[in-house]
């Protein structure tokens, strides 16, 4: 698994280095990909593309970003880490491997999530050995 800075990384443990919604402003490639699939979802028209994209802040600036430009910003792990318990990520919670925020996050993608999750046990672990 690669080492995420925690700066990069969602306090969820998914990686914002690599994620194209974040990259949108930054990345041409990644901006077309996240158009393509924003006209599939009907969230942009066929004749709207990146100046829609960035007018309507459909891109995210990380948990640690501007709340209004932000992917979801009433999610729940991010209401519950950063606004109620003031921590960085769930990997400095004492309820991370028991949370309902958590076991619904993976639910909703055991493999991308789950791997997001064990990223953080990853940093958990590694916090107790220093």
């Amino acid at each position: 698994m690669t080492q995420v800075k925690p700066t990069l990384m969602a306090v969820c443990g998914l990686d914002c280095a690599t994620c194209d919604i974040r990259l949108i402003p930054l990345d041409d490639q990644a901006a077309q990909r996240m158009i393509s699939w924003f006209r599939q979802m009907g969230w942009l028209k066929e004749d709207e593309g990146i100046k829609e994209v960035l007018e309507r802040k459909m891109y995210c600036e990380g948990c640690r970003g501007d709340r209004t430009i932000h992917w979801s910003s009433d999610c729940s792990m991010l209401l519950c880490c950063v606004d109620e318990k003031h921590l960085e990520h769930c990997g400095q919670c004492d309820e991370l491997f028991t949370c309902q925020h958590v076991e619904a996050f993976v639910g909703q993608d055991p493999g991308r999530h789950g791997e997001a999750i064990e990223r953080l046990k990853q940093i958990v672990q590694e916090t107790r050995k220093s």
